[in-house]
């Protein structure tokens, strides 16, 4: 200010310490520092970003290698998930489906917070954000429901939902992990979009996704997921494999829970390869509550 006359920052982000595991702060006079190098050999340098990320803007945070096997972890799973959406070979269509409608809902939602947070200076906060919705929104539940539909016939809307999804979750954590999400980005989207790297993509924005209609009912979602999660929960005690056919399935639930479900049925008996299903009400059933009464396993396929 005393040299240039103006003002030499608006904004200014002061983070804590970083503390050994004893909680005790790193500093050299101690000699407990911890030099990067070897963490970079070990789990890349997005895991070490990864984990420099999760600390929050003035708090003190323990150096703990557990948490840059978490980020190496999620650094693996986006590069698997990067190949599976796009070696889908079906023409991408508009997101028409009940359950892709309901998805890019909630991302529109979840564009929409960690925007916030990044503006607010709180990435740990955007990176947690992300990370939840990658890994229980989208590969855990939602490339799951919809992975037979995106490899059958006229699986164009969900192709085009994986793809959105994925576009999206690479940009929003693009600032934390920038080499797998170039390295992901550079596969499909750079040529598709004419922007050679993601860091030059412009940030996902909930008004671009607002093309896509609203679904009919935003907890169909949540009605899938619990419809997958009960049938594999019948086969986990049942002593089968999550992947093992089933012949037929009765389902309960209560009317409003069934009501949500009913339109995305279809995808869950697929992804949980069901041959034949009967759905019954059970008003005392809690809402989003979704059992199974009775199962028949298929039998195993000989190889």
């Amino acid at each position: 200010m005393l040299h240039e006359d103006k003002i030499p920052w608006r904004h200014i982000a002061i983070s804590g310490w970083i503390l050994d595991p004893d909680r005790k702060k790193m500093s050299k006079s101690r000699g407990n520092v911890v030099t990067p190098m070897h963490l970079l050999d070990q789990y890349g340098a997005d895991g070490v970003r990864y984990w420099a990320a999760g600390a929050r803007l003035g708090t003190d945070t323990a150096f703990d290698d557990k948490v840059l096997k978490v980020g190496k972890r999620l650094v693996t799973k986006l590069f698997n998930a990067g190949k599976f959406v796009l070696s889908q070979e079906g023409d991408a269509a508009p997101v028409t489906a009940e359950l892709d409608r309901a998805f890019v809902h909630r991302l529109r939602a979840l564009v929409e917070r960690v925007t916030a947070s990044f503006e607010a200076f709180e990435y740990a906060q955007a990176l947690q954000e992300s990370e939840a919705f990658f890994w229980h929104d989208f590969t855990d539940t939602f490339l799951e429901l919809v992975k037979a539909r995106a490899r059958g016939q006229g699986g164009g809307s969900a192709i085009a939902a994986l793809r959105l999804g994925l576009s999206v979750l690479l940009r929003l954590l693009a600032p934390v992990l920038p080499y797998i999400s170039e390295e992901v980005w550079s596969w499909v989207f750079a040529a598709e979009t004419g922007t050679p790297s993601i860091h030059r993509a412009p940030w996902p924005g909930a008004t671009n996704l607002a093309a896509v209609p609203p679904p009919g009912d935003p907890g169909c979602f949540d009605a899938a997921v619990a419809g997958l999660a009960a049938i594999n929960k019948a086969k986990s005690e049942g002593g089968v494999s999550v992947g093992r056919g089933v012949s037929a399935v009765t389902l309960l639930a209560n009317p409003a829970t069934l009501a949500r479900l009913e339109p995305v049925v279809a995808d869950v008996l697929a992804s949980a390869r069901v041959t034949a299903h009967t759905i019954e009400s059970r008003p005392a059933l809690a809402d989003g509550t979704v059992e199974v009464a009775d199962v028949t396993f298929a039998p195993v396929e000989e190889r």
